[in-house]
């Protein structure tokens, strides 16, 4: 019977690493494609016939787009009609035969590791792979503006130069004053002069188009996709599935701000503080997805004018930038980074995180020093769990003595077991203590390694270039020697055996359980998760791996200082192995 329980807990655990890529395709599909719109360029037909998009962590186009998307980017930005962007984190160009931002790179972050990689491209023109923009607009009286091209009065949008685009219909002048600042926000004023003989009904506006082919994984720990603060609250509820499926959604409450977020990317529209405005997403078909930002409408006599003022946050979710905008009035900005219900947990280990870093100069360093210090803090507590399991142990005897003169009697049983716990000042549930605390502090701790883009193609040492992503450094191709990426479930690098191996001597230096079954699963244990930890990011494995060489130290320590509790572990050991044995 035994050995039948070991076999199936050996066949399950092979099938959870060998299904592990098809839960996750499951748990997390790619983009579906609703409708069939009308295609008309073969690169459009090539993108509607393509198999759905399977997200990464970090999100992105795969080779193949990527090339595409270069070819048509050079077509899309070198026809002209364009106004330059150049600001100290941000460059790239307003679109004036369109009137739309249809191209910004970050200048500040790179798309890989690599020597000479370009700039991480945010936004990009319609119709591209990537197709990313925000427009700034005008309806009267119910429709849009005519096509036609906007007119500039600057030649480069800069910190000290903006740029005004204006365009006239209908008697009606439209105007847009685009300034941009040193960070992310770009900012258009919006405003329309009724110079014609009849009222007018105008309604400016503004939305961020996207495809959701670009799009970082949507996890249970984090979200991605459509989102704003509405109400004063941040939803994460609306996924692109949702828009999709339910159709079009309206959030309930004031605007704080609404846009898309992806793992460290954020592009939000942010309406005028005070002014009557609401938003909504919607689905475009062809994995293209829109979120609205429309003002009440307003009669305009003949000879008045209306301005509205709309900011848009296009760049990298930084803590300390989400803060300072937060604090000039942005509602809730800082939320765009999903931290959850832990968030004032979360928020000191990051601030801790980069205090590490700006004082070692190295992420890996940092990640050590924070676990260390992690560790030591909760080292006392530790301490006294540990006297409590050796104080537990040494009243085992008497323990057992009343177990068996009361077999028969549970509650009085129960009652000489509390009277026994406290004559000997025992706490059963100490020794507990510190493993429920150290559970959210583990998750926190993944949160903030998840999600925190200061540790974006951060090195370490030698082959370890990137902390956000896995160990590149595999086994099975020979830590890449081999010209070929071994499948996630066996991508097992050099940080992944060291959890394993830190793991298992972990295990080993606590009492083995009686129950043989328990004892095959604790052996296996280490390598499971050996195998299902190793697609995570390298510096999460860091952490895990250098606390678990300090738990071994610690136990070690503790040991020491409980000399009899080190021999009753090591005589239940000796009795688990004879009874197994015989």
């Amino acid at each position: 019977m035994n050995q039948r329980n070991v076999l199936l807990a050996v066949v399950l655990s092979a099938l959870l690493l060998l299904g592990w890529d098809a839960l996750v395709g499951y748990l997390y599909p790619g983009a579906r494609n609703p409708g069939q719109p009308r295609i008309d360029t073969p690169a459009e037909q090539a993108r509607a016939n393509a198999a759905p998009t399977k997200h990464s962590r970090a999100g992105g186009l795969d080779a193949a787009g990527l090339a595409l998307e270069r070819r048509e980017l050079r077509t899309a930005l070198a026809g002209g009609g364009r106004v330059p962007i150049d600001a100290p984190r941000l460059a790239g160009s307003i679109n004036l035969a369109a009137g739309t931002i249809d191209d910004i790179t970050l200048k500040t972050y790179r798309e890989t590791v690599e020597k000479g990689s370009e700039p991480v491209r945010l936004f990009s023109p319609e119709g591209t792979p990537a197709q990313q923009f925000a427009e700034f607009g005008f309806l009267a009286n119910g429709a849009r503006l005519p096509a036609g091209p906007w007119q500039a009065d600057g030649a480069k949008l800069t910190p000290t130069t903006p740029v005004t685009l204006s365009k006239q219909a209908g008697g009606i002048t439209y105007r847009v004053r685009l300034t941009v600042d040193a960070d992310y926000m770009i900012r258009a004023e919006q405003r329309v002069d009724n110079t014609g003989a009849a009222g007018v009904v105008v309604q400016p506006y503004a939305f961020i188009n996207r495809t959701d082919r670009t799009a970082s994984q949507d996890m249970w720990i984090a979200h991605s996709g459509p989102m704003g603060v509405f109400g004063g609250e941040a939803k994460y509820d609306v996924d692109y599935s949702t828009l999709v499926e339910d159709g079009p959604v309206s959030p309930a409450g004031r605007v704080g701000w609404t846009g898309f977020t992806d793992i460290y990317w954020l592009s939000a529209l942010v309406p005028e503080a005070g002014a009557d405005a609401s938003a909504g997403y919607r689905s475009l078909g062809n994995a293209l997805y829109r979120a609205d930002l429309i003002y009440s409408p307003v009669t305009l006599a003949p000879g008045t004018s209306i301005t509205r003022s709309t900011r848009l946050f296009a760049g990298a979710k930084e803590m300390g930038i989400l803060d300072t905008y937060e604090a000039a009035g942005v509602t809730r900005l800082s939320f765009a980074i999903d931290w959850g219900w832990f968030r004032w947990f979360e928020r000191p280990f990051l601030w801790l995180l980069q205090t590490l870093f700006a004082f070692a100069g190295n992420f890996g360093v940092a990640i050590i020093l924070l676990t260390i210090i992690v560790r030591a803090a909760l080292f006392p507590i530790a301490q006294k769990g540990f006297a409590s399991m050796a104080a537990m142990k040494a009243i085992q005897p008497k323990m057992k003595e009343l177990q068996t003169r009361l077999k028969d009697d549970k509650v009085k049983l129960q009652q000489e077991m509390q009277k026994l716990f406290q004559s000997e000042g025992v706490n059963p549930l100490a020794g507990c203590l510190p493993m429920l605390l150290q559970m959210p502090i583990l998750y926190a701790l993944y949160k903030v390694f998840v999600l925190a883009i200061d540790m974006r193609h951060q090195p370490f040492v030698l082959w370890i270039k990137d902390l956000s992503a896995p160990d590149p450094a595999m086994i099975l191709n020979l830590f890449g020697l081999l010209p070929f990426t071994p499948p996630s479930f066996l991508g097992i690098g050099v940080l992944a055996v060291l959890l394993g191996v830190t793991m298992w001597l972990t295990f080993k230096l606590n009492p083995a359980p009686a129950d043989p079954i328990q004892q095959q699963m604790f052996a296996i244990m280490p390598w499971v998760l050996m195998f299902a930890m190793a697609p995570f990011a390298a510096g999460l494995l860091l952490y895990w791996t250098t606390s678990n060489i300090l738990t071994i130290a610690q136990q070690k320590y503790l040991y020491s200082k409980h000399p009899q509790l080190r021999a009753a572990v090591e005589a239940e050991r000796a009795a688990v192995k004879d009874a197994a044995q015989g």
